[in-house]
């Protein structure tokens, strides 16, 4: 299995800066030569005939940089490029070929560059140069193979971890049963996973206090910044400020859905489940405008990443995780299969008298829509728990990156491997 592990960087922090700001130059450079050549030639340049400009530009100079260091750097607009296009064809004309410049950008070392001697990986910065050194710590296993390394930049401490991706040659687990669940993903509760006999409601009040909290903040930095000048000293400081805490946000919230998919799993493994049905809500704020306070709370939504998390956390243990259409399945009762659109947290249908949590209603119809390919043929479960994702509420507390190398997470019975623990 792949993982990636953040490990503290020793370097100083002007050798840092020197190889990121390379590898902005070089991605900027083939950026800015791109436009240039189209809009006074009409011609769109090929990768290849775009590189080997590049290459004719940095060979005269004494660039830091392994070779293939400097091909990811290069390729990085061409893939944007790449994904523009599929984005076009499948519908999306908003999607806009990338364009912008930028001064830094994070250096990343290929499996080519880099060297595994006796618990240090020895990274290269081309030939006759000093190679640079990542002692690895105790706590992680012997690495069988190195995929990449990345020298990031993190805004809120403003250091530069090490981002080390590693296949550790551990095989996926078999599960240990053949049940199926479902997840009703949702924005007031994170998830409700269940059966037709019982479900779990994971209820998580503090990711939405923090969404507020972070949309009053980014209102207050706006405010500010309107009544300073452009370009002043204050102004300047403002806008780092306001970089630090929305850096700062991003981290939190990625802890929380780390928090929210590992309480998903474990509660798959604890009903002994083979396969977990996820609804389906990729395309939930695709061409709605209900007001600011209804679009602001589905822009708030980090639904896109919890599920990520849940399918490669969920394929580590042999469960496999299938997408189901969400469509109707809070609006269905489960018991006469009437519709009708709830309001509140409690669904009551006006044909039967059935009243149920309307996020259980949701998870069973999304288990019957997969099993009877409508909803509405399952009665809801009669038993209903609700649970809190392991120390969520010590977040305020949460300083550096929230991810460790060393701690082991138990899942259920089972032990989560160390190296994954930091996921």
């Amino acid at each position: 299995m792949i993982r990636t592990h953040v490990l503290p960087c020793k370097l100083r922090q002007a050798t840092c800066d020197a190889l990121n700001l390379y590898s902005g130059r070089i991605s900027s450079g083939i950026v800015s030569r791109h436009w240039r050549v189209l809009r006074h030639n009409g011609v769109w340049l090929s990768e290849k005939s775009l590189t080997k400009l590049s290459d004719m530009r940095w060979a005269s100079r004494d660039v830091p940089m392994h070779a293939h260091s400097i091909d990811v750097a290069q390729q990085g607009f061409f893939k944007a490029c790449k994904t523009t296009r599929a984005l076009r064809k499948a519908g999306g004309p908003e999607a806009h070929f990338p364009w912008r410049t930028k001064k830094l950008r994070t250096t990343i070392w290929k499996n080519t560059a880099i060297t595994y001697k006796a618990g240090t990986l020895e990274l290269s910065t081309g030939a006759g140069r000093r190679k640079i050194r990542i002692a690895l710590p105790q706590t992680l296993p012997t690495a069988l193979h190195c995929v990449e390394v990345r020298l990031v930049f993190e805004r809120t401490s403003g250091r530069y971890p090490w981002h080390v991706v590693l296949e550790n040659g551990t095989p996926p687990r078999i599960a240990l049963g053949t049940k199926t669940v479902s997840v009703d993903p949702g924005a007031m509760h994170p998830a409700v996973i269940g059966d037709a006999h019982s479900a779990t409601v994971l209820t998580c009040r503090e990711r939405r206090a923090l969404q507020r909290g972070h949309a009053k903040n980014l209102q207050a930095f706006s405010t500010t910044l309107a009544r300073k000048t452009q370009g002043s000293r204050t102004y300047r400081k403002l806008v780092q400020a306001k970089a630090r805490c929305k850096a700062k946000y991003a981290m939190v919230m990625r802890d929380i859905a780390h928090k929210i998919s590992h309480a998903i799993v474990v509660e798959a493994i604890h009903r002994q489940a083979q396969t977990i049905v996820y609804g389906d809500i990729r395309t939930i704020a695709d061409g709605i405008n209900k007001g600011k306070a209804h679009n602001q709370r589905t822009s708030q939504w980090h639904h896109g990443t919890v599920r990520a998390f849940v399918q490669y956390k969920a394929q580590a243990e042999g469960i496999a995780v299938v997408l189901q259409d969400e469509h109707y399945t809070s609006q269905t009762c489960p018991h006469c299969g009437h519709r009708h659109k709830p309001r509140g947290r409690v669904y009551t249908c006006g044909q039967c008298g059935f009243s149920g949590h309307r996020d259980v209603v949701g998870q069973i119809n999304i288990l019957s829509a997969h099993t009877f390919g409508v909803p509405g043929k399952m009665p809801a479960p009669t038993t209903v728990k609700y649970r809190i994702p392991h120390n969520v509420r010590v977040l305020r507390k949460c300083q550096g990156t929230g991810q460790t190398t060393k701690t082991v997470c138990s899942l259920d019975h089972r032990t989560m491997p160390q190296e994954a623990a930091g996921l």
